[in-house]
């Protein structure tokens, strides 16, 4: 949400302070700003002295002064007081004394969210809610009238709408209810970008007794559009995945660690790459070669070498169950 709103900026000349001789009463002073141009004197009361002692204001800060709300930020000091021989920490922030008039209008960001706007207007305490958590449920006729007046603050400019990311990890546990929902919602104009990551590849997830519904390769209901990452977007992911581990590797290794992640997936592709650097490192090599590709291949099994290792060797295993017998209890 962007509003525009008067401010007064400039840099601190002198504070006076007087406080009562008796030590109760109310206190009052003077502050003097300035620009490249103009300088002025403003009355200050009570509350405006104690939001200059809060936020530690002294002659040669720059400040900005909100009218409508009386809020007070330090922009940071003068380069005018940069030879001073005051104790600066390394933080200290210099920067340029304003140029033009004092009160000028400048248009102040607000980012807030749709749940936030929701809350605000769905409960009897209003935004308290937001702080004790006690949000509830928000009805529908609340959400419709907030995006109608959202969808009115885009056409006249005030506000700008940014989708979010929803992830949802292990997609294969839903239910056919929740895909029916998230099919529903992501029609909406507001709706966030979805990403869903799974491991299983055809399976079957959670429907009506009767009902028969299966999952493509990917783990997502057949009637959800599927891109298939090929060759340049997964050699593309796993020169991310090689840059976050710091690890170097050869083109010719990245050509054979792609076809790896296409024939069998590309999360097990990703977990070469930590075993293949430490292989490298321990032959004391400055790249990952195609060799340690191999060697790390040779070790680590991917899913369709280790069901076929375990079918081919499951009649010397101490469990097992083979065709036309059934196992017996002791």
């Amino acid at each position: 949400l962007g509003e525009e709103t008067e401010i007064i900026e400039g840099e601190v000349v002198e504070i006076q302070i007087d406080r009562p001789a008796t030590g109760t009463g109310t206190k009052v002073g003077k502050l003097t700003l300035k620009t490249t141009e103009m300088e002025t004197i403003y009355d200050l009361g009570a509350k405006m002295i104690e939001a200059l002692s809060k936020e530690k204001v002294q002659a040669g800060d720059v400040i900005t002064i909100d009218k409508a709300t009386g809020k007070i930020s330090k922009l940071g000091r003068s380069f005018t007081r940069a030879r001073d021989y005051d104790a600066m920490g390394a933080q200290t922030k210099f920067v340029q004394c304003p140029d033009g008039e004092l009160q000028k209008r400048r248009e102040v960001v607000h980012t807030v969210s749709l749940h936030e706007i929701d809350v605000i207007n769905s409960r009897t305490q209003g935004f308290l809610a937001l702080f004790s958590g006690d949000t509830g449920e928000i009805k529908p006729e609340v959400r419709e009238q907030i995006n109608a007046k959202v969808a009115e603050w885009r056409e006249e400019g005030k506000a700008e709408v940014i989708p979010g990311v929803l992830f949802i990890d292990e997609v294969h546990m839903l239910d056919i209810e929740s895909f029916s929902f998230l099919n529903r919602a992501l029609e909406s104009d507001m709706a966030p970008v979805l990403i869903m990551a799974t491991n299983r590849g055809i399976t079957r997830y959670l429907s009506t007794p009767g009902q028969n519904h299966s999952l493509t390769h990917l783990g997502t209901p057949k009637s959800v559009v599927v891109t298939l990452f090929g060759e340049k977007e997964t050699q593309k992911v796993l020169r991310i995945g090689c840059e976050e581990e710091d690890v170097e590797m050869t083109e010719d290794a990245y050509a054979v660690l792609t076809r790896i992640g296409l024939e069998t997936s590309l999360r097990y592709a990703i977990q070469l790459i930590t075993a293949a650097s430490l292989v490298a490192r321990k032959r004391k090599g400055a790249e990952v070669g195609v060799e340690d590709i191999k060697r790390v291949y040779s070790l680590f099994l991917d899913e369709s070498r280790s069901t076929q290792y375990m079918r081919e060797y499951q009649e010397a295993f101490l469990f097992n169950e083979l065709q036309g017998e059934s196992m017996e209890t002791p």
